[in-house]
């Protein structure tokens, strides 16, 4: 990409977490890009949420999954770090070895940012890896019927119609979490920035709600892409389109700051999901190509389907070419093209 009259490798900055991030990232590390992933730090599940508990670190398990895509070891390694304990003894259950590493290293460092860039360095990672913020954060929602919850899994296993999503931080009950500088200084500093794939409420929303993120995010010249999920998710977006996704994101940052959307069209078989297996999975997101534009959002809807194992997930090389392909497009934020 050119800047001025020098090239430069495009940077591409990726907001999220979950299992959706991964598979992006796995893409983008084989093309000519420079990769910041920014990982949320609001989980509070599973083998992330046993240790976040016993040891007050940062739940590590988003950070290992995207770890993992963008490391250049070889795949023994790689199974190592992600292997999980199958044993029946209590303590080691259900731990993965990577989770582990990750809270040993942010208890010798004196925070999750510094062990994750030691770590980066020791995985052999092409990239960035960025956690939102130095500290375990909780993730709090107000639901239409305007109760509270705190807890990302509680939130979910709530049902509920979510009304809007905060953060807190978890140590420091009176402090406004904030990013570190090298976060807000990648934002700024993006040709693109990338929300997505992940859950709305709980994967996305929760690195754009640390107040100097989202500003950032409203602030700089980067194109910004949400890639909108092909199910809708129970306890989150149940009955959701497109564009219901994008009215939260823009009513949660009070601004219209999503430039471009991604929208897959293949429709998903009949019968092909296992709602057993892949129990978060709700439906099909519908489409509401005129609530999108009403937005002030440009719509790019293609084949982005991924089916396999029961379940519909979005096809990274095809994602990636797409997002690629709109770094040599005119900004959708010069007026001109809106």
């Amino acid at each position: 990409m050119l800047n001025g009259n020098k090239w430069h490798r495009p940077k591409i900055v990726v907001i999220g977490g979950g299992t959706g991030l991964p598979v992006i990232l796995k893409s983008l590390r084989d093309q000519d890009v420079d990769i910041t992933a920014i990982v949320t730090v609001a989980d509070d599940g599973g083998s992330s949420g046993v240790i976040r508990n016993y040891v007050n670190v940062v739940p590590p398990g988003d950070i290992r999954n995207v770890m993992a895509a963008l490391s250049k070891l070889p795949q023994l390694y790689l199974d190592i770090f992600q292997y999980r304990f199958n044993s029946k003894d209590q303590f080691f259950a259900g731990h993965a070895i990577g989770n582990l590493i990750i809270a040993a290293l942010s208890e010798m460092k004196n925070g999750i940012f510094d062990a994750v860039q030691e770590l980066s360095s020791m995985m052999k990672v092409d990239g960035h890896i960025y956690p939102a913020a130095d500290e375990p954060l909780e993730l709090n929602a107000e639901f239409a019927d305007d109760t509270t919850i705190t807890g990302e899994s509680e939130i979910s296993a709530a049902h509920k119609l979510i009304k809007r999503v905060w953060v807190s931080s978890r140590l420091h009950k009176d402090k406004q979490p904030e990013a570190v500088q090298p976060v807000i200084d990648a934002i700024m500093d993006a040709d693109q920035i990338v929300l997505g794939p992940g859950s709305l409420f709980t994967s996305i929303l929760p690195n754009l709600m640390i107040s100097n993120v989202g500003d950032a995010v409203k602030k700089t010249q980067a194109e910004v892409v949400y890639i909108c999920n092909i199910m809708t998710q129970k306890g989150e977006t149940e009955n959701f389109s497109d564009a219901d996704h994008i009215r939260v994101l823009h009513e949660h940052l009070h601004d219209r700051f999503v430039d471009t959307v991604l929208v897959n069209t293949k429709k998903v078989p009949d019968e092909y999901i296992d709602y057993q297996r892949w129990n978060e999975m709700s439906k099909e997101v519908t489409h509401d190509f005129k609530g999108l534009k009403e937005q002030g959002c440009r719509v790019i809807s293609d084949d982005f389907l991924e089916l396999r194992d029961n379940g519909a997930f979005h096809n990274g090389d095809q994602v990636t070419a797409e997002l690629v392909n709109l770094l040599g497009q005119p900004s959708w934020r010069d007026s001109a093209w809106r």
